[in-house]
């Protein structure tokens, strides 16, 4: 019987580390379009199983892309998980090599699921939303340098300011027009306009940060993002359950949509006060409502429905 292959992939910024599983096979290639092609190749000669990649703030994105456009089944995971994993079979050293074949040794003995890659238009709107991110994230700076900068350089601040406030402005413009021109994207954005505490910049980023809702079922999306409760059990000692993990921009995004949901949204907000009448702290409630609330989405979007209370 042929032995199935697992391939591991670690990006950086310059260069690709490849292992095969089984075996201790390891090679490394350069971070140009001539390499990566001949990479693909060689991957698909080999007839992988299965191929993983770790999330690496955006260097893996081209790498499995280009995986999947061949055809070859993919799937990106989590750091945390990866290296958690690699610690319990004792592996304790880290370089990019063996980072490699921890990765693969992670597909072949975990298996992970193959992630519904987004589409070439999903990646560039997913590519704004990061800049928008970044823009959002200057502005708080430089505001907070405004008020312990000497008075010669308020005007600059200011000046600056104004600036990234513009940019800002016409990237959110940007990014609505990319999703109203796409008929499949205009349809799930305005499914998602409909529900009580989503707007443009949450329905934005579901769109382009999570590709698999309404494709996987609400246990397997909430993992996705972070939001499943997860057990701190050992022997007789019962931890309190809690979320980790998952995609940080997709969370903090349901995370303020969820805010504005228990004040406006009155399945939310019902169900959050009946948490809070039963003693549950309120972080924890508002992290039962983010759940909630990914649940009843996912359910919308695979249904093609709008938001109806019924569907909670």
């Amino acid at each position: 019987m042929e032995n199935k292959v697992y391939v591991g992939i670690d990006v950086s910024k310059d260069k690709v580390d490849v292992a095969l599983r089984p075996g201790e096979e390891t090679w490394t290639v350069t971070q140009d379009e001539a390499s990566l092609e001949e990479l693909v190749m060689t991957i698909k000669d080999i007839k992988p199983e299965l191929v993983v990649l770790e999330a690496t703030g955006g260097y893996e994105t081209r790498v499995a892309a280009m995986i999947a456009v061949a055809g070859i089944p993919v799937s990106v995971v989590n750091p945390r998980q990866v290296r958690d994993f690699a610690k319990s079979t004792g592996k304790l050293a880290k370089t990019d090599r063996l980072d490699a074949q921890a990765i693969a040794h992670f597909a072949e003995a975990i298996k992970p699921e193959v992630r519904y890659l987004a589409d070439e238009e999903s990646r560039e709107i997913a590519a704004m939303m990061s800049r928008r991110r970044q823009l959002v994230e200057m502005m708080v700076a430089e505001k907070n340098r405004l008020h312990t900068c000497h008075p010669n350089l308020t005007a600059e601040i200011k000046e600056h300011l104004e600036w990234m406030e513009q940019r800002l402005k016409a990237l959110e413009e940007e990014i609505q027009k990319r999703i109203q021109k796409t008929d499949i994207w205009h349809k799930k954005d305005d499914l998602l306009r409909t529900v009580p505490g989503i707007g443009k910049v949450v329905s934005s980023t579901l769109l382009a940060e999570l590709p698999e809702l309404g494709k996987v079922n609400r246990k397997k999306i909430a993992a996705l993002v972070g939001v499943a409760p997860l057990n701190r059990d050992s022997g007789k000692y019962k931890g309190r359950r809690g979320v980790w993990g998952g995609r940080a921009a997709v969370r903090s995004a349901l995370y303020m949509a969820t805010l504005s949901a228990i004040r406006f949204n009155p399945v939310i907000k019902t169900y959050y006060e009946k948490l809070l009448e039963r003693g549950k702290l309120k972080s924890v409630a508002l992290t039962a409502c983010m759940h909630k609330l990914l649940t009843i989405i996912n359910t919308m979007i695979a249904q093609s429905k709008p938001w109806s209370p019924i569907m909670s």
